[in-house]
């Protein structure tokens, strides 16, 4: 406990639902003015790698309309939910969905809130979101939850303009309870001189270049930037998941036709796959932030996520830092399941800043 302005700061209750391998639990955690008491993910080995990394959490891996949220509301009060439903959730909502199965997620959700009634909740969620169905949908769930005393705004974050190395583009739901004032934080990085993006070159120098099918555990060097250094610090001595897909002889060689930021039709046809979609096979840039990180980033057929200096995919240690996810932190099962929970989470250095942001708002309680 500590003053600040004579007021004693204290801690907040934090809930984390469809919580994943726990991007945002981590950077609210770091913020260290937050105790999360209860976390929740249907997927077993995110349950796994949540766990093993905040092991003071209790974590459920119900689905959520099986958990007692009444329960977990008599024994403290809950100041903020985080995490929230997939898009799919929202393909009906409301009154015109209660008999379809799509959309009983979000409505078990909804429910959730009711029982936890937080201060402030928040999600992500894609860009599509607000306009699907001409906004219809969106319209709805503002209503929905304005009937139990809660403003719904919304965002559209660009992981970049906060410190993260990737052009990440989501939109961030935010539920406000009637009467507390919420500021979302200002950005700290711009593609102007000063302040400058995050580059690949940034978060992945000190990385070995390892090429296909192989695997390395050592550092190629000391940090050479500040990102580095954030990433390794508290990290075991040797590297984990740096390993690398094992491509085809075909797509080995195509990939040495790619030029850096090229796509597929950057290929000479000679060389150039008969199938994927043209932004698939795709070379990041060395000194820009990388594209959006998604479960396919060690598919090169899937996704722009070939190295820029190696005719490879990204390994998963290489996803994760352009993720924000520090060198310490574990991943569990395959390297797809891993990819998956890299792929799907918030990056920890964006949550990091909501989370202060949220902390000005309840210390002004």
């Amino acid at each position: 406990m500590g003053s600040f302005n004579g007021k004693i700061k204290k801690n907040f209750n934090l809930v984390d639902l469809f919580c994943g391998a726990g991007g945002l639990t981590l950077g609210f955690k770091q913020t260290k003015r937050f105790n999360t008491v209860f976390a929740n993910d249907i997927d077993k080995d995110m349950c796994s790698a949540y766990s093993f990394n905040f092991p003071e959490t209790e974590i459920s891996s119900e689905t959520i309309s099986n958990v007692n949220f009444d329960e977990i509301a008599e024994n403290q009060n809950i100041d903020v939910v985080i995490g929230g439903p997939p898009c799919q959730a929202y393909s009906t909502s409301g009154k015109r969905s209660n008999n379809d199965n799509r959309s009983k997620l979000f409505i078990e959700y909804f429910n959730s809130i009711k029982s936890l009634n937080p201060k402030i909740f928040l999600y992500e969620n894609v860009k599509g979101l607000i306009s699907f169905r001409k906004g219809l949908i969106f319209k709805e769930i503002k209503e929905l939850f304005s009937s139990i005393d809660y403003d719904l705004s919304f965002h559209l974050i660009n992981a970049a303009d906060y410190g993260v190395p990737q052009i990440r583009e989501r939109i961030f739901l935010f539920g406000i309870r009637r009467g507390i004032n919420y500021f979302f934080p200002k950005k700290t990085h711009t593609n102007q001189l000063n302040n400058k993006y995050i580059t690949v070159e940034d978060a992945l120098s000190d990385l070995p270049r390892i090429g296909n099918n192989s695997s390395s555990t050592d550092y190629l060097s000391l940090p050479k930037t500040n990102y580095q250094k954030l990433m390794r610090k508290k990290a075991p001595k040797f590297l984990m998941d740096h390993n690398s897909s094992k491509h085809g002889e075909n797509l080995t060689t195509t990939m040495k036709y790619l030029p850096e930021g090229g796509l597929k039709n950057d290929i000479p046809v000679r060389f150039r796959p008969k199938s994927g979609y043209p932004n698939s096979y795709g070379r990041l840039w060395w000194k820009k932030p990388s594209t959006t990180i998604t479960r396919n980033f060690g598919t090169p057929s899937s996704a722009r996520c070939i190295h820029p200096k190696v005719n490879r995919a990204l390994t998963t240690r290489e996803g994760a830092r352009l993720q924000s996810f520090p060198d310490w932190f574990q991943f569990y099962g395959s390297r797809a399941k891993k990819n998956l929970q890299i792929g799907n989470a918030v990056p920890p250095i964006l949550s990091k800043k909501i989370g202060h942001s949220i902390i000005n708002s309840l210390d002004d309680l």
